[in-house]
């Protein structure tokens, strides 16, 4: 099944604005026999969103197509579940299978950052800006966390890789990339939960079916989808 990776932008009151996850880059793509069909930098130009300026950034974990491109983010704190910093750089990484989903720049640029005072941890349940939190559900990677943000249709999960399909949580069958499996079956029930019960309001984090459930974003080529609005149909 073919997979979309996905980069997400919240804008609030004021103009705030939070980007989940910096995705990765063409010469990443390259190396992973992924194709980048639209840079991170230019979705995030295309919506009148300077990278430069961007305050906040929430990275769900540090697989290399969630957490890559941290430098086009200058300004920004990052937001990290301090037990995925610890997962990244701990005893599981002598592990080849498990330290694939990870490129050792990305932890790298993200110890850089912690040295440069951008980094604010969290541990489990936290609040990053007025209407949008993070909790930690591990299972894919150990400090995974997924977001929740409050909208004009209710509350909205990113999911993130705690389930990569809609189908993963509906059937019971997980995507094979797992750390802990009792804690992504968990993790199932606790993005449902905080997303009030309503699974069109829990936001899988690679599948392309994302982009036919929601509206497009005019003027973006189908590339971008509005998730504060209902589903289609």
């Amino acid at each position: 099944m073919p997979l979309d990776y996905y980069v997400w932008l919240l804008r609030g009151p004021g103009g705030r604005e939070i980007v989940v996850d910096t995705g990765f880059d063409h010469e990443l793509a390259a190396k992973r026999g992924r194709t980048l069909s639209r840079a991170v930098a230019d979705c995030l130009t295309a919506m009148g969103t300077d990278p430069a300026k961007v305050q906040d950034v929430i990275i769900t974990h540090l697989h290399y197509d969630h957490a890559g491109s941290l430098g086009i983010f200058p300004a920004a704190r990052f937001h990290l579940q301090e037990r995925e910093m610890h997962f990244a750089v701990g005893r599981h990484m002598c592990v080849h299978a498990i330290r694939m989903p990870f490129e050792a720049d990305h932890v790298v640029a993200m110890v850089r950052a912690l040295y440069a005072d951008r980094v604010e941890f969290h541990d489990g349940d936290a609040e990053v800006a007025p209407g949008v939190t993070v909790h930690r559900v591990g299972g894919h990677s150990d400090g995974l966390q997924v977001v929740r943000v409050e909208t004009a249709r209710g509350p909205v999960v990113l999911a993130s890789d705690a389930m990569h399909f809609y189908a993963n949580a509906l059937s019971g069958n997980p995507f094979p990339i797992i750390f802990d499996l009792g804690a992504m079956a968990a993790g199932w029930r606790t993005a449902r939960k905080l997303a009030g019960g309503d699974d069109s309001r829990v936001i899988p984090g690679h599948d392309p079916a994302v982009r036919d459930r929601f509206p497009a974003v005019p003027g973006q080529d189908g590339e971008v989808v509005a998730l504060h609005l209902a589903p289609n149909g």
